[in-house]
Protein backbone atom coordinates (compact mmCIF):
# COMPACT_ATOMS: atom_id res chain seq x y z
CA UNK A 1 0.00 0.00 0.00
CA UNK A 2 1.59 3.26 -1.14
CA UNK A 3 1.53 5.97 1.50
CA UNK A 4 0.92 9.49 0.17
CA UNK A 5 1.08 12.84 1.98
CA UNK A 6 -0.29 16.17 0.74
CA UNK A 7 1.57 19.46 1.27
CA UNK A 8 -0.75 22.40 0.71
CA UNK A 9 -4.15 22.78 -0.90
CA UNK A 10 -3.83 25.81 -3.19
CA UNK A 11 -3.45 23.98 -6.48
CA UNK A 12 -4.72 20.81 -8.13
CA UNK A 13 -4.43 18.48 -5.13
CA UNK A 14 -7.61 16.77 -6.36
CA UNK A 15 -5.59 14.97 -9.07
CA UNK A 16 -3.91 12.95 -6.33
CA UNK A 17 -7.04 12.51 -4.21
CA UNK A 18 -9.02 11.20 -7.18
CA UNK A 19 -6.18 8.94 -8.28
CA UNK A 20 -5.85 7.41 -4.83
CA UNK A 21 -9.61 6.79 -4.66
CA UNK A 22 -9.53 5.02 -8.05
CA UNK A 23 -6.36 3.06 -7.41
CA UNK A 24 -7.21 0.94 -4.39
CA UNK A 25 -3.54 0.39 -3.58
CA UNK A 26 -2.67 3.69 -1.96
CA UNK A 27 -3.71 5.75 1.05
CA UNK A 28 -3.62 9.48 1.76
CA UNK A 29 -2.10 9.38 5.24
CA UNK A 30 -1.42 13.04 5.99
CA UNK A 31 -2.10 16.64 4.99
CA UNK A 32 -0.35 19.85 6.05
CA UNK A 33 -0.15 23.44 4.83
CA UNK A 34 2.87 24.56 2.85
CA UNK A 35 3.70 28.09 4.04
CA UNK A 36 2.47 29.36 7.38
CA UNK A 37 -1.06 30.68 7.06
CA UNK A 38 -2.18 28.54 4.11
CA UNK A 39 -5.73 27.36 4.83
CA UNK A 40 -6.12 23.60 4.24
CA UNK A 41 -9.43 23.39 6.11
CA UNK A 42 -11.77 23.31 3.08
CA UNK A 43 -9.62 20.69 1.31
CA UNK A 44 -9.42 18.58 4.46
CA UNK A 45 -13.22 18.64 4.79
CA UNK A 46 -13.68 17.60 1.16
CA UNK A 47 -11.18 14.75 1.54
CA UNK A 48 -12.95 13.45 4.65
CA UNK A 49 -16.36 13.62 2.94
CA UNK A 50 -14.94 11.64 0.02
CA UNK A 51 -13.70 8.75 2.12
CA UNK A 52 -10.11 9.78 2.83
CA UNK A 53 -8.91 10.02 6.43
CA UNK A 54 -5.56 11.84 6.45
CA UNK A 55 -3.99 12.90 9.72
CA UNK A 56 -3.92 16.69 9.84
CA UNK A 57 -0.67 18.48 10.63
CA UNK A 58 0.32 22.12 10.95
CA UNK A 59 3.96 21.49 9.93
CA UNK A 60 4.71 19.53 6.77
CA UNK A 61 8.29 18.76 7.88
CA UNK A 62 6.94 17.00 10.94
CA UNK A 63 4.37 15.21 8.77
CA UNK A 64 7.03 13.91 6.40
CA UNK A 65 9.29 12.81 9.26
CA UNK A 66 6.49 10.99 11.09
CA UNK A 67 4.53 9.56 8.16
CA UNK A 68 7.53 8.68 5.96
CA UNK A 69 5.39 8.56 2.78
CA UNK A 70 6.57 7.02 -0.46
CA UNK A 71 5.04 9.96 -2.40
CA UNK A 72 4.73 13.62 -1.44
CA UNK A 73 2.18 15.71 -3.32
CA UNK A 74 3.10 19.41 -3.32
CA UNK A 75 0.18 21.74 -4.04
CA UNK A 76 0.84 24.78 -1.85
CA UNK A 77 1.33 28.50 -2.57
CA UNK A 78 3.07 28.69 -5.91
CA UNK A 79 6.28 30.35 -4.70
CA UNK A 80 6.77 27.50 -2.19
CA UNK A 81 6.54 24.60 -4.66
CA UNK A 82 10.30 24.20 -4.97
CA UNK A 83 11.07 24.61 -1.27
CA UNK A 84 8.52 22.00 -0.20
CA UNK A 85 9.57 19.68 -3.03
CA UNK A 86 13.22 19.84 -1.95
CA UNK A 87 12.32 18.96 1.64
CA UNK A 88 10.27 15.99 0.45
CA UNK A 89 12.99 14.66 -1.87
CA UNK A 90 15.61 15.14 0.84
CA UNK A 91 13.58 12.63 2.86
CA UNK A 92 13.45 10.07 0.06
CA UNK A 93 9.96 10.83 -1.28
CA UNK A 94 8.91 10.54 -4.88
CA UNK A 95 7.45 13.92 -5.87
CA UNK A 96 4.18 14.82 -7.60
CA UNK A 97 4.30 18.60 -7.76
CA UNK A 98 2.10 21.43 -8.95
CA UNK A 99 3.20 23.35 -12.01
CA UNK A 100 5.19 25.45 -12.52
CA UNK A 101 7.72 23.60 -10.38
CA UNK A 102 9.11 26.97 -9.22
CA UNK A 103 8.45 30.66 -9.79
CA UNK A 104 12.11 31.72 -10.07
CA UNK A 105 14.99 30.26 -12.08
CA UNK A 106 17.10 29.98 -8.92
CA UNK A 107 14.47 27.91 -7.09
CA UNK A 108 13.97 25.75 -10.18
CA UNK A 109 17.71 24.99 -10.39
CA UNK A 110 17.85 24.15 -6.68
CA UNK A 111 14.94 21.75 -7.08
CA UNK A 112 16.57 20.19 -10.14
CA UNK A 113 19.73 19.48 -8.15
CA UNK A 114 17.70 17.96 -5.31
CA UNK A 115 15.91 15.72 -7.81
CA UNK A 116 19.16 14.59 -9.45
CA UNK A 117 20.61 13.67 -6.05
CA UNK A 118 17.49 11.88 -4.87
CA UNK A 119 17.21 8.97 -7.28
CA UNK A 120 13.42 9.34 -7.01
CA UNK A 121 10.66 9.90 -9.56
CA UNK A 122 9.14 13.34 -10.21
CA UNK A 123 6.22 14.56 -12.32
CA UNK A 124 4.68 18.01 -12.62
CA UNK A 125 0.89 18.32 -12.65
CA UNK A 126 0.58 18.79 -16.41
CA UNK A 127 -2.58 16.74 -16.24
CA UNK A 128 -4.28 18.14 -19.34
CA UNK A 129 -2.11 15.79 -21.39
CA UNK A 130 -4.51 13.14 -20.09
CA UNK A 131 -7.71 14.93 -21.18
CA UNK A 132 -9.38 13.03 -24.04
CA UNK A 133 -9.14 15.78 -26.68
CA UNK A 134 -5.46 16.56 -26.04
CA UNK A 135 -4.47 12.91 -25.67
CA UNK A 136 -6.21 12.16 -28.98
CA UNK A 137 -4.53 15.15 -30.67
CA UNK A 138 -1.15 13.82 -29.61
CA UNK A 139 -1.94 10.40 -31.08
CA UNK A 140 -3.21 11.94 -34.33
CA UNK A 141 0.03 13.87 -34.72
CA UNK A 142 2.17 10.84 -33.83
CA UNK A 143 0.38 8.87 -36.56
CA UNK A 144 1.36 11.53 -39.10
CA UNK A 145 -2.24 12.40 -39.96
CA UNK A 146 -1.55 16.14 -40.31
CA UNK A 147 1.96 15.78 -41.68
CA UNK A 148 4.76 17.92 -40.27
CA UNK A 149 3.69 20.36 -37.55
CA UNK A 150 4.39 23.97 -38.56
CA UNK A 151 2.22 26.29 -36.45
CA UNK A 152 0.41 26.07 -33.10
CA UNK A 153 -2.06 28.51 -31.48
CA UNK A 154 -3.07 27.79 -27.88
CA UNK A 155 -5.62 29.55 -25.67
CA UNK A 156 -6.59 29.41 -22.01
CA UNK A 157 -9.42 31.65 -20.82
CA UNK A 158 -10.94 31.60 -17.32
CA UNK A 159 -13.56 33.32 -15.24
CA UNK A 160 -11.86 35.56 -12.68
CA UNK A 161 -14.39 35.56 -9.87
CA UNK A 162 -12.91 36.55 -6.52
CA UNK A 163 -9.46 35.09 -5.97
CA UNK A 164 -7.67 34.54 -2.65
CA UNK A 165 -4.45 36.20 -1.49
CA UNK A 166 -2.10 33.90 -3.39
CA UNK A 167 -3.34 35.28 -6.72
CA UNK A 168 -3.04 38.91 -5.62
CA UNK A 169 0.67 39.00 -4.74
CA UNK A 170 3.34 38.41 -7.38
CA UNK A 171 5.74 37.02 -4.77
CA UNK A 172 3.19 34.28 -4.00
CA UNK A 173 1.55 33.84 -7.40
CA UNK A 174 4.50 34.02 -9.75
CA UNK A 175 2.50 35.49 -12.61
CA UNK A 176 -0.30 34.49 -14.97
CA UNK A 177 2.07 33.27 -17.68
CA UNK A 178 3.72 30.59 -15.46
CA UNK A 179 0.47 29.62 -13.72
CA UNK A 180 -2.24 29.68 -16.40
CA UNK A 181 0.12 29.49 -19.35
CA UNK A 182 2.00 26.40 -18.18
CA UNK A 183 -0.52 23.96 -19.66
CA UNK A 184 -0.64 25.75 -23.01
CA UNK A 185 3.14 26.00 -23.20
CA UNK A 186 3.33 22.30 -22.37
CA UNK A 187 0.89 21.44 -25.19
CA UNK A 188 3.09 23.29 -27.66
CA UNK A 189 6.22 21.46 -26.54
CA UNK A 190 4.50 18.05 -26.35
CA UNK A 191 2.50 18.24 -29.58
CA UNK A 192 5.18 19.84 -31.74
CA UNK A 193 8.06 17.63 -30.65
CA UNK A 194 10.32 20.70 -30.97
CA UNK A 195 12.43 22.76 -28.57
CA UNK A 196 11.83 26.45 -27.84
CA UNK A 197 14.39 28.94 -29.18
CA UNK A 198 12.95 32.38 -28.23
CA UNK A 199 9.93 34.10 -26.73
CA UNK A 200 8.42 37.58 -26.89
CA UNK A 201 5.65 38.14 -24.32
CA UNK A 202 3.36 40.83 -22.95
CA UNK A 203 0.92 40.93 -20.05
CA UNK A 204 -1.44 43.42 -18.42
CA UNK A 205 -3.02 43.94 -15.00
CA UNK A 206 -5.73 46.20 -16.40
CA UNK A 207 -9.33 45.12 -15.66
CA UNK A 208 -8.32 42.58 -13.00
CA UNK A 209 -11.18 43.78 -10.75
CA UNK A 210 -9.01 44.81 -7.85
CA UNK A 211 -6.83 41.69 -7.76
CA UNK A 212 -3.68 43.79 -7.23
CA UNK A 213 -0.71 42.11 -8.98
CA UNK A 214 -2.68 39.57 -11.02
CA UNK A 215 -2.29 39.92 -14.79
CA UNK A 216 -5.73 39.60 -16.39
CA UNK A 217 -4.41 39.05 -19.91
CA UNK A 218 -1.18 37.86 -21.53
CA UNK A 219 0.20 36.81 -24.89
CA UNK A 220 3.38 34.92 -25.88
CA UNK A 221 4.97 34.43 -29.29
CA UNK A 222 7.40 31.50 -29.43
CA UNK A 223 9.85 30.37 -32.06
CA UNK A 224 10.88 26.72 -31.97
CA UNK A 225 13.39 24.54 -33.74
CA UNK A 226 12.80 23.79 -37.46
CA UNK A 227 11.21 27.24 -37.86
CA UNK A 228 8.02 26.15 -36.09
CA UNK A 229 6.06 29.05 -34.57
CA UNK A 230 3.51 29.16 -31.76
CA UNK A 231 1.32 31.61 -29.89
CA UNK A 232 -0.27 31.42 -26.46
CA UNK A 233 -3.06 33.74 -25.29
CA UNK A 234 -4.19 33.79 -21.66
CA UNK A 235 -6.93 35.69 -19.89
CA UNK A 236 -9.22 35.94 -16.89
CA UNK A 237 -11.84 37.67 -19.05
CA UNK A 238 -14.31 34.82 -19.52
CA UNK A 239 -17.80 36.18 -18.70
CA UNK A 240 -19.58 34.90 -15.61
CA UNK A 241 -22.48 33.95 -17.91
CA UNK A 242 -20.31 31.52 -19.91
CA UNK A 243 -21.37 27.86 -19.64
CA UNK A 244 -18.05 26.65 -18.19
CA UNK A 245 -15.33 28.05 -15.96
CA UNK A 246 -12.59 27.67 -18.59
CA UNK A 247 -12.14 27.62 -22.35
CA UNK A 248 -9.05 25.62 -23.35
CA UNK A 249 -8.15 25.39 -27.04
CA UNK A 250 -5.29 24.56 -29.36
CA UNK A 251 -4.99 24.64 -33.13
CA UNK A 252 -2.15 22.70 -34.74
CA UNK A 253 -1.48 23.30 -38.44
CA UNK A 254 0.55 20.71 -40.30
CA UNK A 255 1.66 20.22 -43.89
CA UNK A 256 -1.27 17.85 -44.59
CA UNK A 257 -4.04 19.03 -42.29
CA UNK A 258 -5.15 20.91 -39.20
CA UNK A 259 -6.44 19.68 -35.86
CA UNK A 260 -8.34 21.84 -33.39
CA UNK A 261 -9.12 20.91 -29.80
CA UNK A 262 -11.95 22.99 -28.38
CA UNK A 263 -15.02 22.58 -26.16
CA UNK A 264 -13.88 19.10 -25.15
CA UNK A 265 -13.81 17.90 -28.78
CA UNK A 266 -11.20 17.40 -31.50
CA UNK A 267 -11.70 18.39 -35.13
CA UNK A 268 -9.60 17.42 -38.15
CA UNK A 269 -9.54 19.42 -41.38
CA UNK A 270 -7.92 17.70 -44.33
CA UNK A 271 -5.33 15.22 -43.17
CA UNK A 272 -3.86 12.23 -44.99
CA UNK A 273 -7.32 11.16 -46.15
CA UNK A 274 -8.41 14.65 -47.19
CA UNK A 275 -12.03 15.65 -46.68
CA UNK A 276 -13.90 18.38 -44.89
CA UNK A 277 -13.89 19.13 -41.16
CA UNK A 278 -14.44 15.95 -39.17
CA UNK A 279 -15.14 15.51 -35.47
CA UNK A 280 -12.87 12.70 -34.27
CA UNK A 281 -13.68 9.97 -31.78
CA UNK A 282 -11.76 10.63 -28.59
CA UNK A 283 -9.52 8.32 -26.65
CA UNK A 284 -10.47 7.70 -23.05
CA UNK A 285 -8.82 10.08 -20.59
CA UNK A 286 -6.83 8.88 -17.60
CA UNK A 287 -5.85 10.15 -14.16
CA UNK A 288 -2.27 11.42 -14.15
CA UNK A 289 -1.60 10.46 -10.54
CA UNK A 290 -2.57 6.84 -11.15
CA UNK A 291 0.02 6.74 -13.93
CA UNK A 292 2.59 8.32 -11.63
CA UNK A 293 1.89 5.77 -8.89
CA UNK A 294 2.34 2.97 -11.42
CA UNK A 295 5.67 4.50 -12.44
CA UNK A 296 6.75 4.54 -8.80
CA UNK A 297 5.77 0.87 -8.58
CA UNK A 298 7.80 0.09 -11.68
CA UNK A 299 4.70 -0.87 -13.67
CA UNK A 300 4.46 1.93 -16.23
CA UNK A 301 5.55 5.37 -17.35
CA UNK A 302 3.81 8.66 -16.67
CA UNK A 303 3.16 10.75 -19.80
CA UNK A 304 4.85 13.65 -17.99
CA UNK A 305 8.55 13.06 -17.32
CA UNK A 306 10.75 14.91 -14.86
CA UNK A 307 12.68 16.34 -17.81
CA UNK A 308 9.44 17.66 -19.34
CA UNK A 309 8.41 19.16 -16.01
CA UNK A 310 11.66 21.06 -15.48
CA UNK A 311 11.95 22.20 -19.10
CA UNK A 312 8.41 23.55 -19.42
CA UNK A 313 8.67 25.28 -16.02
CA UNK A 314 11.87 26.99 -17.18
CA UNK A 315 10.21 28.19 -20.39
CA UNK A 316 7.24 29.53 -18.40
CA UNK A 317 9.48 31.57 -16.11
CA UNK A 318 11.48 32.96 -19.02
CA UNK A 319 8.28 33.87 -20.88
CA UNK A 320 7.18 35.87 -17.82
CA UNK A 321 10.60 37.56 -17.71
CA UNK A 322 10.10 38.53 -21.36
CA UNK A 323 6.84 40.27 -20.45
CA UNK A 324 8.24 41.91 -17.32
CA UNK A 325 11.28 43.29 -19.15
CA UNK A 326 9.59 43.97 -22.50
CA UNK A 327 12.20 42.11 -24.55
CA UNK A 328 12.78 38.99 -26.59
CA UNK A 329 14.32 36.26 -24.43
CA UNK A 330 16.43 33.55 -26.08
CA UNK A 331 15.60 30.04 -24.90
Amino acid sequence: MLKVCLIGASGHWNYAADGIAEDGGAVLSGIAPGPEGEDIGPAYAILCRNGHSPERYEDYIRMLDEQKPEIAVVSCYFNDHARAGMEAMKRGCHLFIEKPLATTLEDLENLRRAYERSGRHLAGMFALRYSPEFLTAWNVIKQGMIGEVRLLNAQKSYKLGTRCEVYRKRELYGGTIPWVGSHAIDWIYWLSGERFTSVCSAHSRMHNHGHEDLEASACCLFTLTNEVMATVTLDYLRPDSAPSHGDDRIRVAGTKGIIEARDGNLFLTGGCDGGDVRKLELLQGRNIFRDFMDQVRGKGQCLVSAEDSFYVSEICIKARISADENRVVPL
